[in-house]
């Protein structure tokens, strides 16, 4: 059952704050409506991890596309274009 509280109830902030355990968040309402969740660091960190691994999913399945439609870009013109973008001549990083 979630743990719903007032926001109000943050006057006693450790009270709360005890309350807050590995997959059971602690939701504060403002006015009654859902205004914030506190949640343990490592459930916070597998969500981070979670939402890298969707983004780069996403990106792969671009690329995937991309290269289905015949879109694609040459090795050199990789190169040339991180060349282009950071590289400076004697402190070229790809040489």
């Amino acid at each position: 059952m979630p743990n719903i509280k007032a926001i109000s109830d943050l006057r006693n902030y450790a009270s709360v704050l005890s309350e807050v355990h590995e997959n059971e968040p602690v939701y504060l309402t403002r006015n009654g409506r859902g205004a914030y969740a506190i949640v343990d660091i490592r459930d916070q960190e597998e969500y981070e991890r979670i939402k890298a691994y969707a983004w780069l999913m996403t990106e792969l399945e671009k690329g995937r596309k991309s290269i289905h439609e015949g879109k694609t870009v040459s090795h050199q013109e990789i190169i040339d274009f991180f060349r282009e973008k950071y590289g400076d001549g004697e402190t070229d990083p790809i040489k």
